[in-house]
């Protein structure tokens, strides 16, 4: 479960969990440079350009988390290009191994802050964001380290143009009470549910992650909320 709303900072200092392995710290050191954007550097006025393959659109991840999700979004739609960001260390080191095994070119990565990614970006540039399983920081105090808040859904809404989405799923109902209350007075974006199962059910074709499955073994379930991105004129 990860969220890549954190300060900015080293990434290797950051999030680190158990050792690498050989092959693991193998990959960190000369795959992931490739695959990384710089965000010292200006964006390209089209992201699509960070790809070397012609692609339709880009949708980004934010924290990937073991990278499940996103691999099998980059697989199924090998015509859209993918950016995934991701802090934590042992989680790049996953989906690098899953990149490289599959010869996946359309996944771009940020090693670091989902924020400074969304001010970098060109707007209306995010065909989609998805936030799967973020750290949801239950207690009180830690609620301002939570990825939903009124900045970055600011943020979002630069950086998707008309008709495109936000998706978010969580387990945790206090979460999922907090980004509905966040998004549903954000003018920027409407909430696409119409019935109860929009929400209680995954949308079509969704990749159900480990720690979704996890939830689900241990009793939870998980909310699955789409939003739009209303007329960018506005």
């Amino acid at each position: 479960m990860t969220d890549s709303a954190r300060p900015h900072g080293s990434f290797f200092g950051r999030r680190k969990g158990h050792k690498l392995r050989l092959h693991q710290a193998d990959l960190i050191a000369q795959l992931l440079p490739q695959l990384s954007l710089d965000l010292n550097h200006p964006a390209p006025p089209d992201l699509r350009a960070l790809f070397g393959d012609p692609i339709d659109a880009v949708r980004l991840e934010i924290g990937f988390g073991g990278g499940e999700h996103l691999v099998a979004e980059a697989q199924a739609y090998p015509h859209l290009g993918f950016i995934g960001c991701e802090p934590y260390v042992n989680g790049m080191a996953k989906i690098l191994a899953q990149i490289e095994t599959h010869e996946i070119h359309n996944i771009r990565l940020v090693a670091g802050d989902a924020a400074e990614l969304l001010a970098w970006v060109p707007p209306h540039s995010l065909a989609r964001i998805d936030l799967i399983h973020p750290d949801p920081w239950p207690k009180r105090r830690h609620w301002k380290r939570r990825f939903v808040q009124d900045a970055t859904i600011a943020a979002m809404a630069r950086a998707i143009p008309s008709d495109g989405e936000f998706r978010f799923v969580c387990d945790i109902d206090s979460y999922v009470e907090w980004t509905l209350a966040h998004l549903v007075r954000a003018p920027q974006f409407e909430w696409l549910a119409e019935r109860a199962d929009d929400w209680r059910l995954p949308w079509p074709n969704y990749t159900m992650t480990r720690y979704g499955r996890k939830a689900t073994r241990e009793g939870r379930r998980a909310s699955y909320l789409r939003f739009r991105r209303t007329d960018t004129s506005q």
